[in-house]
Order: structure tokens, then sequence, then C-alpha cells
């Protein structure tokens, strides 16, 4: 089986393929290039790092525009340095 495992602290993110055709309300069809990509991914994997804020299954907000996109067994994947991460989403009761 093989695996990617980041190095040089960097995150391993999966991030969804967001290739659905999107439409208007009014039916006009919105091309792939016009869409805004989603800047969230899920951590799959994290090099070492010393004092590391996320762990493996959460799901971060990082920059726009940044990290190395890749393709491993039919999954998509996003490298992205530690640093890059903005948030970790976390669920919270409503008061």
């Amino acid at each position: 089986m093989n695996e990617l495992q980041p190095v040089n602290q960097n995150v391993l993110l999966e991030i969804a393929d967001d290739k659905k055709e999107q439409k208007t309300i009014s039916g006009i069809i919105i091309p792939d290039s016009a869409v805004e990509k989603q800047s969230i991914g899920k951590v799959v994997a994290i090099s070492t790092i010393e004092n590391i804020e996320i762990s493996v299954g959460d799901r971060v907000l990082y920059k726009e525009h940044i990290g190395t996109e890749t393709e491993f067994e039919g999954r998509k994947y996003l490298f992205i340095p530690y640093a890059e991460i903005l948030a970790k989403i976390v669920e919270t009761d409503k008061i």
C-alpha cells in the first residue's frame, strides 16, 4: 500500500472535487473558471512539527492560492506549509 507522507513542516489535506456544473436561478451555467475555489480541507497527514495545533481528521481553513495540488490514487490532495493554515473548524453547541 502506498501513502503520501508530508515532510518539511507541510500538511497534507484532502480536498473536494468541486467540478459540479453550477447554474444561477435563471438557468445560466457558470463555468468552472468563474467559480471561487473553497479553501477548506481535511487533514490527512502531518509532517513532524512541534507544538502543533491540529491533528489528522480535522477540517481546516487555509490561505487561497497556496500549496501544491496533486491527485493520488483517484483522490485530490493539497500539500501546504503548516504556517498557511488559518483556522481549525470546530463544532460548538449553540447558546
